[in-house]
């Protein structure tokens, strides 16, 4: 290892001057005291704090913590959607040196209260009654629980339980106590050091107990140190926050990234009005697994299909247009001059689609968690959308590696952050030491040395490869490698970004560990399938008699044909089945972040797998 990374791990990070997140906030609130930093869409009106505000309220609920006996190094817990109580809270704990934890909207009361009594959670705020309801059945049974907060009062409001606190009343009692205690907060932000463990991650994982990954104040402080390399953001640039705060990519994107860059944080109404809030705020910044992106592809190719001839005319001749272009780019080549005709017809296709999906502000699109089709990058590239891939994970605090801008490499996941070293280990796992790799699992010492090397590498359990120019390519995780009967390696997540892309795809899992060949179980998209069919008048009842329709099952064979030339030959799908269930993230088949659990997968539907081989 060199000079320069020996200096890395061992200086702790700092971010003008501060070495922990609490002391730059204060800052901000010091500096941008009127300036708008979090916004709330509420009955239709969006609702602003300011950066005096994000500060004053964080002091008030963090000053309250105390007064109810939380202590530094305790941990405190948010169980709702997105919403600024969220990373007010967050950020509260974290200034008086307590420890911030979040909860997956989505958590059983099992889930809930493994985490609630693995942390020792002294505090939980919880959004409304749906979700008080989960903490009171498990209240109980979590000793070191003094206080729920509720966020919302409705259906509440003659509730009567000494244990149960309102958000509105607990942050009055902190202004109070802010009035003759300020000095207490800012000494608590002054005593925090890099070391402290800011927060907590309990990773969502597919076998297992969650497990909670720390944080470090460093951790954090390095992220975002490296903000502005990767991110086109000027100060009052706005973002939408959607995806789980629980997360650790959103948790870095809307706390961290937006106190580094001065963003506003936008948050919407609910989950139901993402799409339309994305249109109505056009943010400057949009970071989201493939998924997302692949759904904005899908919405504008079947909203095209029921256009009228010349509008698809148009953006066809655009799109032929910008690819060529793309091509080139890709290639190190210089672009083809598109011509007058060309670049008028790609100015009204593409900026129309653009502002349809809220992209017409966009500078910094990033992708990651999952394999991105590389079709998928191709088209945003064509639109004027420069989508680069990131990658990272819990135990990295967020980004690993990331696209510079202009240096889109397809199927390569982005170059190191300064001051991360990669590495290929056996069985081509990918390692990653740096300030960015995590402290370890929250009272698991056993998984800690299972997970860091002696001397800090980070076994990812990843396995990719590192290019001449120190690109870094995921080809799977190495649980996932598929040996088949003839002996053949086979990274079935390539395959499934694939099928993926399809807009009539929502997932697949393709099949073939010691099987002559490789099959597929497939999970069609609700929407847009039952506007194929209504469109064709297929009947159907339910979305069971949905996937069995003849209509259907040609039109995915047809989709699994498209894909199969591109593949390898013992990589091809040679047979499918449909899933008949509609799999939510409530479902057991997924996790809270959406990702398919393989072998609960397989086990479910092995009689529908073994269909697929017959003797």
């Amino acid at each position: 290892m060199n000079s320069a990374m020996r200096q890395a791990i061992s200086e702790p990070p700092l971010f003008q001057g501060h070495d922990t997140p609490a002391k730059v906030l204060r800052s901000r609130a010091r500096d941008w005291a009127a300036r708008p930093a979090l916004r709330h869409k509420r009955r239709g009106l969006w609702q602003t704090l300011t950066w005096a505000d994000y500060y004053a309220q964080a002091r008030a609920f963090g000053l309250a913590l105390r007064d109810l006996g939380v202590e530094r190094g305790e941990v405190i817990a948010v169980l709702a959607e997105n919403r600024p109580e969220w990373v007010i809270a967050d950020m509260g704990a974290q200034a008086m040196g307590m420890v911030g934890n979040g909860v997956y909207p989505t958590a059983s009361t099992d889930q809930l209260h493994h985490i609630l009594t693995d942390s020792a959670c002294r505090v939980l705020v919880v959004e409304n009654q749906e979700q008080l309801d989960k903490a009171l059945a498990v209240r109980d049974s979590c000793p070191a629980l003094v206080r729920i907060v509720v966020l919302d009062r409705e259906g509440l409001r003659g509730l009567s339980d000494p244990g149960v606190l309102f958000w509105n009343d607990l942050l009055a009692t902190g202004d109070a106590l802010a009035a003759t205690r300020a000095s207490e907060f800012e000494d608590a932000i002054d005593a925090g050091r890099p070391s402290d463990l800011a927060f907590l991650v309990y990773t969502s994982g597919t076998t297992g107990a969650p497990k909670g990954a720390m944080i470090s104040n460093a951790n954090a402080v390095f992220q975002m140190t490296k903000a502005p390399e990767y991110l086109d953001a000027v100060p009052g640039d706005k973002l939408v926050s959607f995806l789980p705060l629980c997360h650790i990519a959103e948790r870095m994107a809307s706390v961290f990234n937006a106190i580094a860059l001065g963003l506003v944080v936008h948050f919407p109404e609910n989950s139901g009005t993402v799409a339309q809030d994305l249109r109505e705020v056009a943010p400057h910044i949009v970071f989201a697994p493939p998924r997302f992106w692949e759904k904005m592809h899908s919405q504008v190719e079947l909203f095209l299909r029921d256009a009228i001839a010349p509008a698809r005319w148009v953006y066809a001749r655009a799109l032929a247009s910008g690819r060529a272009g793309v091509e080139a780019q890709l290639d190190g080549r210089l672009p083809p001059a598109p011509g007058l005709s060309g670049r008028l017809l790609q100015r009204l296709a593409f900026r129309n689609i653009r502002i349809f999906l809220g992209l017409q502000n966009c500078r910094s699109a990033l992708t990651g968690a999952a394999p991105v089709p590389p079709d998928l990058i191709r088209w945003f590239l064509s639109i004027g959308v420069e989508l680069r891939e990131a990658f990272g994970m819990t135990e990295t605090s967020g980004f690993a590696t990331a696209t510079p801008r202009r240096g889109i490499k397809l199927g390569w996941a982005g170059l190191p952050a300064g001051g991360t070293a990669l590495r290929i280990a056996a069985e081509g796992e990918i390692q990653i030491r740096g300030p960015n790799v995590f402290a370890g699992y929250w009272k698991n010492p056993a998984k800690t040395a299972e997970t860091l090397t002696p001397d800090g590498w980070l076994c990812t359990g990843d396995c990719g490869e590192i290019s001449p120019e120190g690109y870094l390519a995921i080809r799977d995780r190495i649980k996932d490698i598929i040996i088949t009967a003839g002996g053949k390696n086979i990274a079935p997540t390539q395959i499934e970004s694939q099928l993926k892309f399809s807009p009539y795809i929502t997932d697949a899992v393709v099949i073939g560990e010691g099987r002559r060949y490789v099959t597929a179980l497939v999970m069609i998209d609700l929407e847009h399938v039952a506007r194929f069919a209504q469109d064709r008048a297929i009947p159907y009842t339910d979305f069971a008699s949905l996937t069995r329709s003849g209509a259907v099952v040609d039109l995915i064979r047809a989709e699994v044909e498209a894909v199969n030339p591109r593949l390898a030959r013992v990589e091809q799908i040679k047979d499918f089945r449909i899933i008949d269930q509609l799999l939510t993230a409530e479902d057991e088949e997924l996790t809270p972040t959406m990702k398919l659990k393989r072998k609960v997968i397989a086990q479910k539907y092995a009689t529908l797998i073994d269909g697929m081989y017959p003797a």
